[in-house]
């Protein structure tokens, strides 16, 4: 049987092949890794000629980290540390929202769970430490990610899969302030950050803060490529 299949957000930037500098569609294959161990196939979305026809082909998509979410579109000026990639922005706003209009099931990670608050409505905060009063969130020396605990709403879906607790890895300087038309379901243990959003009126549309794919728990990806898997045999059967 045909795996379901996952599109993943790229960036477009400059990489080195060789001894050449290409500007290239990148992406961590961690996130690759993460689909295909939880039983998907993951095709690469990149940001150029944005159009919502790749949405066709797809069974489910995953909206991937990188850089901060323009300020502009929820009517803020950039704080000095903020590094935006409006074209990205544009291509990737034009599907998360025709992927809710379709119910296709989608996973935020990072800089997704923060383009889904925005395209809900919600607001970001645009630089932590100027809220929080500390780094641990994006640690500024030593090792990649900062780890805290994050704590579950009982009864939402995140709970459903990740349970009451845990501790995650994380690397942001953005965070959500207002989540819009979203559900917060998930908040760091150590200062309230929301964590976790989801949409409860979607077939599967949930968004976490932090890095799963670069940890050996894939439970987030299994269930969204249950989500598609489960889409697809409907359609099919239509």
């Amino acid at each position: 049987m045909r795996r379901p299949v996952i599109g993943l957000t790229t960036y477009a930037e400059d990489a080195k092949f060789g001894i050449n500098d290409t500007f290239s569609a990148v992406l961590p294959l961690s996130y690759v890794h993460a689909v295909h161990e939880s039983g998907g196939r993951a095709v690469l979305i990149t940001p150029d000629a944005p159009d919502i026809d790749v949405l066709e082909g797809l069974d489910g998509i995953m909206f991937t980290g990188g850089s901060d979410v323009d300020p502009g579109l929820f009517g803020e000026a950039p704080h000095p540390s903020t590094k935006v990639n409006p074209k990205r922005d544009t291509a990737e706003l034009l599907l998360l929202r025709a992927a809710i209009d379709m119910d296709l099931p989608l996973l935020g990670i990072c800089r997704g769970m923060q383009l889904m608050a925005v395209a809900y409505g919600g607001k970001l905060h645009q630089h932590l430490p100027d809220v929080l009063g500390h780094d641990g969130h994006r640690p500024t020396s030593g090792p990649k990610f900062g780890h805290h605990g994050v704590r579950l709403l009982p009864g939402s879906r995140a709970h459903a899969i990740l349970g009451d607790e845990l501790v995650v890895n994380s690397f942001h300087h953005q965070g959500v302030r207002d989540v819009g038309g979203l559900d917060p379901v998930g908040w760091s243990t150590g200062d309230d950050l929301v964590e976790i959003v989801e949409d409860p009126r979607r077939a599967f549309a949930v968004a976490v803060q932090w890095h799963p794919e670069d940890t050996a728990d894939f439970r987030l990806f299994e269930a969204l490529v249950e989500a598609a898997r489960s889409r697809r045999t409907v359609s099919a059967a239509r």
